[in-house]
């Protein structure tokens, strides 16, 4: 049975960052509907408020559209909403007129109060989510410039005041100016944090990237000299056994010399390629993880451990370091080696994965190369929740009957 709010923790932080950001447009509509359209019943009678509430609620249902639509079309998900732009404007109009009809002609008083209210209140929403489908700056302030003398284009004719027509045009000015900014800048928020999460995984893709290189460029500097070696050395064999020259096979044993030196060293390169350094390792978890912003804290000594133990948990600490950063949302990490009862325990524990064993399954390719790596040596491992919102990996592995007296010789 999943907790409550295990589907907020699944999130990545960009998702959690939209959703927020998705329901705060939606709650402009529902502050639209408790401000305006449930107060009218306070100030009128019960026919006129509720003819009053449901236009308020027609126009939020239309702007929490306008805004899912026009938050989506700023992620790049869809085309600019354009003809539900128009629309919205149309029916902030025609709320807007039929509001102050009701005012103008309904018996006065407390209702000329709440026409007032719901007049002033759709035209500021209406211009706040609209600019929300905008990216122009000047279109913005043209929208909210547009909204702002509709207001005393709308009440002028019917009678308003003019004072009063000037108030309130500078009320939708203030008011939808705010809710503008406050859409413009919630908008550049989650495109900021999107930007940071596409950095993040660059960062990690270059990490990658750069390890091909340095693997391709140690091959090149093995291989690139002896190859030119090997095509001179046979090109001059061609030429000496052609004039029935013997020295041809002296340099045909030469190029196989050379080609069997040059197995030997591309060995070497893989070798050192695949057989990693357990405290290199640990020290590049830590500068790579610093690097994601997550608070990395690496403890344990690595001196003396055998070569083979070393290279196996140095394959975990490399895959273990990679799932964070790929797959978990983790502020914190901790890396810690041990020795306990003849074993070398390494545990990598990080509080970025809430579902652990949806998030990382227990037949993933990447625990199933690690198991196999540490099975070579007699190893196991162990992967799984360790508390609330903390994912634990334990890799165990069994050291030499002598391993003690290693240590002495080796201090």
């Amino acid at each position: 049975m999943r907790r409550p709010g295990g589907w907020w923790r699944r999130k990545s932080t960009p998702e959690q960052v939209e959703t927020y950001t998705r329901w705060s447009f939606h709650f402009f509509g529902v502050l639209e509907v408790l401000a305006l359209g449930v107060t009218a019943y306070g100030r009128a009678g019960a026919g006129l408020a509720t003819a009053l509430f449901l236009l308020v609620t027609v126009h939020a249902a239309v702007c929490m559209l306008v805004s899912s639509r026009a938050l989506d079309w700023t992620l790049g998900r869809r085309s600019q909403p354009v003809r539900l732009m128009w629309g919205l404007a149309v029916v902030t109009a025609v709320i807007a007129i039929a509001a102050v009809g009701i005012a103008e002609r309904g018996p006065g008083g407390e209702v000329d109060t709440a026409a007032g209210s719901v007049y002033g209140g759709v035209m500021c929403f209406g211009a706040g989510v609209i600019t929300l489908g905008l990216r122009d700056r000047r279109r913005v302030v043209a929208v909210v410039g547009g909204f702002a003398l509709g207001a005393v284009l709308i009440t002028f004719p019917l009678g308003m005041p003019a004072l009063a027509s000037v108030g309130l045009a500078g009320l939708v000015l203030v008011t939808g100016g705010f809710l503008a900014f406050t859409s413009i800048f919630s908008v550049w928020l989650l495109h900021t944090v999107y930007t940071l999460d596409d950095a993040k995984e660059t960062r990690t893709r270059l990490a990658v990237a750069e390890e091909r290189l340095r693997f391709g460029r140690d091959l090149h500097d093995v291989m690139g000299r002896n190859l030119a070696v090997i095509a001179l050395k046979s090109e001059l064999a061609v030429q000496l056994s052609r004039r029935g020259r013997p020295e041809a096979v002296e340099q045909m044993i030469e190029v196989q010399r050379i080609a069997q030196e040059s197995q030997r060293e591309v060995r070497d390169v893989v070798r050192g390629y695949r057989e990693v350094a357990l405290e290199v390792e640990l020290a590049g978890a830590r500068g790579v993880l610093s690097a994601a912003g997550i608070v990395a804290e690496v403890t344990g000594e690595t001196a003396g451990l055998p070569a083979e133990v070393q290279s196996a948990l140095g394959w975990v600490v490399r895959e273990a370091t990679t799932n964070v950063l790929r797959h978990g949302n983790a502020e914190k990490c901790a890396v810690t080696v041990r020795i306990s009862e003849g074993r070398v325990v390494l545990t990598v524990e990080n509080d970025g994965v809430a579902e652990a064993a949806e998030a990382v399954p227990s037949g993933g390719s990447g625990l199933a190369g690690l198991r196999e790596r540490l099975s070579a040596v007699d190893g196991t491992l162990d992967v799984g929740r360790a508390g609330k919102g903390v994912f634990r990996l334990t890799a165990r592995v069994p050291l030499p009957p002598d391993f003690p007296a290693v240590l002495e010789v080796a201090s």
